[in-house]
């Protein structure tokens, strides 16, 4: 069993042996004393979204550390399986509601089809002045 060294810090002088398991003890008390709970929560795959792109972690620690400030949730090792970039123009397609009115002010503008419009607006996710830009730089405004 290899014990752990507390140290004085100033010259290094070794103060005293301890073992891991009071180690883990005075870890506890000082975390607890500062108002701070740890809990392994387990193993788990966890995939962290960034709307632009996903990252999955394969079997990663997944430890909950509660304070005074709020809740924490601390991943540890776990084999990164993905890292891709996420297209959202098909997604957006799906989630966009555009109004009537939305697509005639972007038709004027951009001197389009109501059609070319509604278009332009879902892949854009509802952003009128991308949409209105996007029509007029790829030449299809008349």
């Amino acid at each position: 069993m290899v014990k752990a060294l507390i140290t004085d810090l100033a010259d290094g002088a070794v103060l005293k042996r301890v073992s891991p398991r009071a180690l883990r003890r005075m870890q506890e008390r000082l975390l607890s004393s500062a108002g701070i709970e740890v809990s392994e929560l387990g193993e788990a795959d966890v995939t962290i979204d960034f709307g632009d792109r996903k990252i999955t972690l394969r079997r990663a620690k997944v430890v909950q550390v509660e304070g005074p400030i709020g809740r924490m949730y601390q991943l540890l090792g776990g084999e990164e399986v993905s890292g891709e970039a996420v297209t959202t123009a098909q997604g957006a397609q799906k989630e966009v509601e555009v109004s009537e009115e939305d697509v005639a002010l972007v038709a004027a503008q951009a001197g389009v089809s109501e059609e070319e419009a509604r278009r332009a607006l879902i892949e854009a996710g509802g952003d009128l002045a991308k949409a209105i830009l996007s029509l007029r730089s790829s030449g299809r405004s008349g």
